[in-house]
This record gives structure tokens, sequence and C-alpha cells, in this order.
């Protein structure tokens, strides 16, 4: 059967064009027509002028809801992710865990292939955000639980997670390069974060072989006239780059800035929490962000369209790019050709939101949500 999305605002690819009809069969794009060469029919759903877009894509969240998985990562949690997530447009994500023991990660890794069998299909698998981080660079990470990566041990949850970790985050200028080299065969993205990293440190381990970097800014050394350090060697290298646009965890002139850098190569994720007080990370949400006990800056409370809508209207970023940076370019990092665009063969994931950034329907996996409140 043939859906035809009609009515529409259509953006992908850096784009924005109205006058055109999306047909969708069997959960991938067919075609893309002209309104004029158009019918409606029973199938056709009317968008009434909303913006139609590519689903998001959120490659660091911890929870959604009311249950951190970073925290406590239970199948139910996963659960209770990917449908909260659908609702708000996100497509794919990355249900993120940190720095924490060793049983934590284990559970993490048991809960998501345990899941994966009974997935909707948004979750796309883990990112380990930690242990193996710097400790002056720590954040929110609990300091005690930071340590060096170990070959032994990378190996074996690698293998026992049989290929859900898809992500880790690591500051590279600590680690053996015997643990730079496995994980760079693995079939993961390798991210540099928390790292205190030099610029000449990070300018080698930018080419190869560190694909990415965790949340610009954030848990990083300043830049500095005399001693650049790791943020200036980002601009040069340009890898693909995470940032938090919530205008807390990174204030909009240094978005502005980081756009105007690293262009294309600049992705929004969330880092958003859910509070709790149990575990290594007891989130307390204080206005519209999350801070430890002790009041330490410790995850956002941000959607992913609440970040294209923060871009849009404090960064000077054009609706379509700052599209882009939330579905295109996590994509092209996950080398996944298929989401992050609308055109004939990819998946009709997409998000529909009006004027005002208020989602009205998800569609994904061959079905389109409504009703949203």
């Amino acid at each position: 059967m043939i859906t035809a999305f009609y009515n529409l605002k259509l953006i992908t690819n850096g784009t924005l064009s109205e006058g055109k009809a999306v047909l969708v069969e069997n959960g991938f794009v067919l075609d893309i027509i002209e309104k004029g060469s158009f019918y409606a029919d029973k199938n056709s759903i009317d968008l009434n002028g909303a913006y139609l877009a590519p689903g998001l894509i959120d490659l660091q969240i911890y929870g959604c809801g009311k249950s951190l998985f970073g925290g406590k990562p239970t199948v139910a949690a996963l659960q209770e992710m990917e449908t909260c997530l659908l609702q708000q447009g996100t497509t794919g994500f990355f249900a993120t865990i940190a720095t924490n023991t060793t049983e934590i990660v284990l559970q993490g890794i048991e809960a998501a292939k345990t899941y994966r069998k009974n997935s909707i299909g948004n979750f796309l698998g883990l990112h380990l955000e930690g242990p193996f981080l710097n400790p002056k660079r720590k954040g929110a990470h609990p300091e005690n639980l930071i340590r060096k990566a170990n070959l032994k041990e990378l190996k074996y949850w690698f293998n026992l997670a049989e290929g859900e970790i898809k992500m880790i985050t690591i500051a590279p200028e600590l680690q053996d390069d015997e643990v730079l080299d496995f994980l760079d065969q693995q079939n993961i993205i390798l991210s540099a974060g928390h790292s205190n990293a030099s610029f000449t440190q990070a300018n080698h381990f930018l080419k190869s072989p560190v694909k990415a970097v965790t949340h610009l800014y954030n848990a990083m050394p300043q830049m500095h006239h005399r001693e650049p350090g790791f943020i200036p060697a980002i601009f040069e290298q340009k890898p693909f780059t995470s940032i938090v646009p919530d205008g807390i965890h990174v204030d909009y002139p240094m978005i502005r800035l980081a756009k105007r850098e690293l262009g294309e190569k600049l992705f929004l994720i969330t880092d958003a929490v859910t509070e709790t007080n149990e575990g290594a990370y007891q989130h307390i949400l204080k206005d519209n962000y999350y801070v430890m006990p002790d009041g330490t800056l410790s995850g956002s409370a941000l959607t992913m369209l609440k970040g294209v809508q923060n871009c849009v209207q404090f960064c000077n970023i054009p609706l379509a790019e700052a599209i882009n940076m939330a579905s295109l370019y996590p994509a092209q990092l996950l080398k996944d050709e298929l989401k992050g665009q609308i055109k004939k063969g990819c998946r009709a994931d997409f998000i529909v939101f009006d004027a005002d950034f208020r989602i009205t329907g998800t569609s994904f996996n061959n079905h389109f949500y409504t009703n949203y409140k």
C-alpha cells in the first residue's frame, strides 16, 4: 500500500521546499512528486502546512520519561526510551552509560542484547561514555570510577556485547596504543571526550584512530593563546563533533563559533538525563537542566527538536541546516545512507512539526504516530 503525505513544507538535505507530496511504501520513500500531479485518496495524509523533516538522531542520551537507563540499565528502561523518544521525533538513538562500575556496564550490555529482539527499531545500540576518561576533566563523572582502559577487559566487553556497543568516548591521550588499535578495528565510533589533550596530542589522534569528539567545549581545556589545547585542534582537523545546544552546557555565541569552524561536521546531541536519587548519578532538575547534589552540571533537559529550535532562534542557523545537524550529519557519522534525509529509497523516518516547533506526528517503521499532547 502506498501512503502519500501532502500539504507540507519539506525539509531535507539542507533545503526547504513547498508544493511536494512524499509517497511512502513499506516503510521507504517511494518518490517525491509535484503537488500538481498528485491526487489525494483514502491513504493520503494531509499535514496541514506543517514541516516534514527526517527523523532526528540522538547519539548521546541517558534516559527518557521516568527511567534513567544510564544509571539503572534495564530492558524496561530501554522500552520506555524508545516509546518516549519516538513521541519526540527521535527515530534513532544511542542509549548511553556514563562512567560507572563494571557491573552496570555489563547490565547495560545484557539489557541491550535482551531487548534487541523486541525493539521498535529506534534504539540503535549503546554509547559508553567512559570509564576510560581523564580525571582532570571528569565533569560529573565520579573520579573514583574513572580508570585507564585494559585491553583484556575491552575484548571481553565487545565479545559479550555481540555488536551492541556502537560508540565509546575515551580520553585517548591516556590510553595505550594497543587499546586504541583494538578500538579502531571495531565497527564503532571512537570518540574523544573528557580529555585534557594538548594541541599536539589532539592533532595526532584526531587524524587516526579517533573519528569523533564528544560534547564540544564541555569537559575539555579552554583555549589559551599560548597553550591552544584540544579545541583549536578540533577546529583544524574537523572531525564529526557533537554539541549540547541548550544555552547552558554551551552558550549560543560559542555554538555559532563552532558552526563557522566545523560546518557540516557539527551535530547535535541532547546529553539528556532524568531525575533520580539512586546510583552513581543522582540528577536533580534545576530550572531546565540537571545538576548533581553538589551542584555540578550533569545533563540537559533537551529534546532534539528543542535543540533544533535553539539553533534557529539563538544561533542564526537556518532551519533546514539545523535539521541537518540533528539528522543528516549523525547519520553520516553512522555511515547510514538510508537515514537522515528524505529522498527516494531512504527509510520513511519522518518528524512532523509546526511553526512553533510542536510535534504533530512521527512516521517510523511503516506507521504514522499522531495525537501527541
